[in-house]
């Protein structure tokens, strides 16, 4: 009877600790958990989610398909280069047309840092040109030990073209977006005296980027009219689409574009 009454004794013993155990985990998991969702989105980590969604191969095929006679079909591809010591995110962009994606009309770096605290903005993503554009080409498509190394990236930065400032949404798709200044910045490709850009980091890392150049008198010189360029992360398969029709511009484009996304006729 003793042995019998001892071993009730210490299960329920054992059932209370346990209780007390699985009540304690149940209180850190919730504190922990409560934690994460409050925790603010530090300046930088708005910074890393923008340089993120800029990064990869995208096209505009669908806003080629719906409107080819004002949209053509872009590859945008964009890849880490280097880091500068304020820790700001160096990134290679070029941009080409579909069928020769190994050509590209366009080359940038991106640097993508947190807004200055005076600023009322989250991101500032700026464009700058490349000292020796040609050896960069088709950067992200090489193996790294075929690229320039990060030393050389930085210092190949050469001349300052925009910058822009980008404030987090509270939009259900669009995640940021920002814009040049009213004034924009200089640039004398195709008559123009100045340029403006507007920018939209949206999920599923699409971007919406919309360049336009303007004269002295305040016309728009180059740059589509509609809207922007809408860019959707290219499929795995879709170098396997490069002689669609549809990967071809619908119309001449009569000179190289070099300062916009797309020339006005």
């Amino acid at each position: 009877m003793c042995t019998g009454s001892d071993s009730g004794s210490d299960s329920n013993g054992w059932s209370r600790a346990r209780g007390a155990v699985l009540k304690s985990l149940v209180l850190i998991g919730g504190a922990l958990l409560l934690r994460r969702l409050t925790k603010s989105t530090t300046r930088w980590d708005h910074a890393r989610i923008v340089a993120e969604s800029l990064n990869g191969e995208k096209l505009s095929k669908e806003q080629a398909v719906r409107d080819p006679d004002n949209y053509f079909n872009f590859r945008w591809l964009s890849c880490p280069a280097a880091d500068m010591v304020d820790g700001s995110k160096v990134l290679y962009f070029e941009q080409a047309f579909w069928r020769t994606p190994h050509k590209p009309f366009r080359q940038r770096f991106f640097m993508v840092k947190p807004c200055a605290k005076e600023l009322k903005c989250d991101v500032e993503v700026s464009t700058y040109a490349i000292r020796d554009a040609e050896e960069y080409k088709n950067f992200c498509d090489r193996p790294r030990d075929q690229r320039p190394l990060p030393e050389e990236v930085i210092g190949d930065i050469a001349e300052h073209l925009t910058t822009i400032h980008l404030k987090r949404t509270r939009g259900k798709r669009c995640l940021y977006e920002g814009s040049t200044p009213a004034d924009g910045f200089p640039n004398s490709w195709n008559g123009a005296t100045y340029c403006t850009s507007v920018l939209a980091v949206l999920k599923n890392n699409e971007i919406h980027a919309w360049d336009r150049g303007y004269d002295d008198d305040g016309n728009q010189v180059w740059g589509v009219k509609g809207g922007p360029y809408e860019f959707k992360s290219a499929p795995a398969s879709s170098f396997d689409d490069v002689l669609n029709p549809l990967s071809f511009a619908s119309q001449p484009v009569g000179k190289r574009i070099e300062g916009s996304f797309v020339l006005l006729e």
